[in-house]
Parts: C-alpha cells; structure tokens; sequence
C-alpha cells in the first residue's frame, strides 16, 4: 500500500480568498490575525482512497511516532510504504516506526510531488475559507469536519491523488 504523508498547520490567522456575489454587491470578509493553530498528519493512498489523519498540537518526532503508529493500527495486515518530505521529524534517529511501514523520502524543495499538498488546499477552500472562527476549538472541529467528510469520499480522496505518474508506478510495482 503506498501512502503520501505531509503535515499542516491550521489557526486563526485567516486567509481571505476570492469570492462570487451578483453585481453590485461587494461581499466583505473579516480577517483575524490570531497566532493560533495546530498541527494536522495526514497519509493519503492515492490507490484505495484512504485517508488517515491526526491533529496534534505540535510538530515533532513523538507526535510523527504517534501518528505512525495509529496508520500502523490502521493497516495491520498491509506493508505500508510511506512517502515523506524531509522534516526533521521524519528522519529523527528516535522516530518509532512500526514493523509495517517503510518511509520513502521525497527529493528536498518538492512539494509539487505530494498529493497531500492538494488536500490541504481543499481542505481550506472548501471548509475554511473566509472565515473567522471564535476559537482555537472551532477551527479544529471544521477542520476535523473536513477531513472527516473527505475520509467518507474515496473515490474524491483517489481522483485528487491519483496522479498518473503515481498510479502508473503503482501499476508497474504490481506486475
């Protein structure tokens, strides 16, 4: 099984992006300049149209060794290869990384080689954007909301990571 996994941060500090309104209006949007946010792990599988995620409150080793493990968890009887970009926390001497996992770095500076890049963009797009949220909790809850309603969407999660360079690697592999 071959996932994709990258990691993001999600707060306060909103991003106001463009918007439709008949004409004459002018819509507004309120920003916020809240320097609060949290962390999310995701690994998409790009073949199954899996989705497994995580918020955390940081980003770091213990937290990419939790969240390995839960991806562990979650496909008992499969071999995993993972693809990472190359954070610290991913290559730490100290990371535990279940027996059925295999990480796979990226080349450095290439996020455009990781469907995950787009997952978070529609994420922010579809559940985030220009909004303004009381607290710390609400954007988690639309966040997990979010990722939640994409975990339900395989055949979404497949189209948006089934890149063909990617699937047609996966077609080689199989043969």
């Amino acid at each position: 099984m071959l996932l994709f996994q990258d990691e993001a941060r999600f707060g306060r500090m909103s991003d106001p992006s463009r918007c439709w309104a008949p004409r004459p209006f002018r819509p507004l949007v309120l920003k916020a300049l809240v320097r609060e946010f949290r962390y999310v792990y995701a690994a998409i599988g790009p073949q199954e149209g899996s989705l497994d995620w995580m918020v955390a409150e940081a980003m770091n080793t213990d937290l990419m060794g939790t969240f390995l493990d839960q991806v562990g968890k979650a496909h008992p009887d499969r071999e995993v290869v993972m693809v990472l970009d190359g954070a610290s926390p991913h290559r730490a001497k100290g990371l535990a990384v279940p027996d059925n996992i295999q990480r796979v770095c990226l080349p450095p500076y290439s996020p455009e080689l990781n469907p995950t890049e787009i997952l978070w963009h529609e994420l922010r797009e579809k559940f985030c954007s220009n909004r303004v949220f009381d607290t710390l909790d609400a954007v988690v809850d639309q966040v997990k909301k979010g990722l939640a309603d994409f975990s339900e969407q395989r055949d979404f999660v497949s189209r948006l990571s089934g890149w063909p360079w990617i699937m047609n690697s996966i077609l080689m592999n199989a043969k």
